[in-house]
């Protein structure tokens, strides 16, 4: 046996992965899969149905209930609470329990409950006493009962930018950033007693010739947008209305800028991972699209976008 486990520790399954500890008061029961490296502390249970990667930390008082899918690097605090139904009744059991997806290097805080069937996703964080209700977006962090999105995680890279306070930073016409291809736009405006005006020029100000406008409003503030990439299509992002917060992701580098002026805007080109979050309720977002709707175009899958932007030809 290359795993550990105490003298007052029960483990009846024996797929249990190399150095793995299992602790005092700690129940596996025969079926349950534990990859290498795991610490598994006091007072956790796990039930026949679970898997757990390598690497992963199961804090003390935590169930692992059948159907619960746990990837590798994942931290799970104290007295976290999973669930596998949603409308549970005494000796009345489904047929089939509902699956939990906690993806690769996500967070879970002491104490969050987790209702069932949803994905916590890649490198998110949970914060602790969250209620999580719906799936969550990978690197998001969220708060609160019923929990939202108050942010994303950082990396070394990573940083926030106020556009309309941070004037000096996005004072030329068009500005770069650390994000692959991604660039801020500063469109001309003109104001008078009559009103405002801004304007700007296809292909000129404007870096590709639109086929395509959408419209984004009436946005719960309780809700994300975007969670996708694209292989061909441009987007140029524009809030002329009230202000949303927009995430631009190459895989590596990650900026997050706060839209809240109808002059200003941010080109984001192919294979970049958008996300737009923190809608005001009176915000407007206006999209161009270099390309007409197709659904083979979009990335939906953060997974898949960071194999395809690590591709030679993609990389930053």
């Amino acid at each position: 046996m290359n795993y550990f486990v105490h003298p007052q520790g029960i483990c009846e399954s024996s797929q249990i992965g190399a150095r793995t500890r299992i602790w005092a008061f700690a129940h596996v029961l025969p079926h349950a899969h534990i990859g290498s490296d795991c610490n598994i502390c006091d007072h956790v249970f796990v039930e026949n149905d679970v898997v757990v990667g390598d690497r992963v930390t199961v804090k003390c008082g935590v169930q692992l209930w059948d159907g619960l899918r746990v990837e590798d690097d994942v931290f799970i605090g104290p007295n976290a609470t999973f669930t596998n139904d949603k409308r549970p009744r005494s000796k009345a059991y489904p047929t089939k329990f509902l699956h939990t997806f906690i993806e690769r290097g996500a967070s879970i805080g002491a104490n969050a409950t987790i209702l069932p069937g949803i994905t916590i996703g890649q490198s998110s964080m949970v914060g602790a006493g969250a209620v999580v209700t719906r799936s969550v977006p990978p690197n998001a962090i969220i708060v609160g009962n019923p929990a939202r999105i108050v942010g994303y995680t950082t990396n070394s890279t990573r940083r926030t930018v106020d556009i309309t306070l941070s004037p000096a930073t996005f004072s030329a016409p068009v500005n770069s950033t650390s994000v692959k291809g991604v660039t801020v736009h500063r469109l001309p405006e003109f104001s008078d007693i009559r009103g405002s005006l801004s304007v700007g020029e296809f292909a000129n100000m404007i870096p590709f010739q639109p086929k395509r406008y959408f419209l984004v409003y009436a946005v719960p503030s309780i809700e994300t947008r975007g969670e996708h990439a694209h292989h061909r299509c441009h987007q140029f992002l524009l809030c002329v209305s009230g202000s949303c917060r927009v995430l631009a992701d190459d895989g590596i580098h990650r900026e997050e800028f706060l839209l809240d002026t109808p002059h200003t805007g941010i080109h984001m080109p192919p294979m970049i991972w958008g996300t737009q979050y923190q809608y005001s309720k009176d915000a407007v977002l206006l999209v161009f699209a270099s390309e007409p709707y197709d659904a083979a175009d979009y990335i939906r899958e953060y997974g898949e976008f960071q194999r395809l932007s690590a591709q030679p030809g993609n990389l930053p």
